[in-house]
């Protein structure tokens, strides 16, 4: 941020509208809420300063941006965590909601079309 156009008011407008625009990390599966509007192309290489060319980053994705290349996405593009120590990639380690590597208790029960069952009389 050597930049003396980081100190204009009309970064400031840009900022605060890409901020306001993307409250949320832009980094797949980070929830962390953003606090950095970060170029997507960076100024040095030519990018514009414009709404269009900004993005929502958390401190930490943009730390690793500043460290080279892009922040580590958190999650794959299915939605599943990349991390493989993440619960949700732990084969009945107290995952309850039976949608990650494994369920607790074997396999959903089944629902049955006979309207007796489905009562509770069978």
């Amino acid at each position: 941020m050597s930049s003396p156009f980081y100190r204009t008011p009309e970064w400031r407008a840009l900022r605060a509208a890409c901020l306001s625009r993307q409250p949320t990390c832009a980094t797949p599966g980070c929830r962390a809420r953003a606090v950095v509007a970060d170029h997507i192309i960076p100024r040095s290489k030519g990018g514009a300063d414009c709404l269009s060319n900004l993005r929502g980053l958390c401190a930490q994705c943009h730390n690793q941006r500043r460290q080279g290349g892009e922040p580590k996405a958190w999650t794959a593009a299915s939605g599943q965590p990349m991390d493989p120590r993440h619960w949700w990639n732990q084969p009945r380690a107290g995952n309850l909601s039976g949608l990650g590597g494994g369920t607790v208790g074997g396999e959903p029960d089944t629902v049955s079309s006979d309207p007796a069952l489905s009562r509770g009389d069978g």
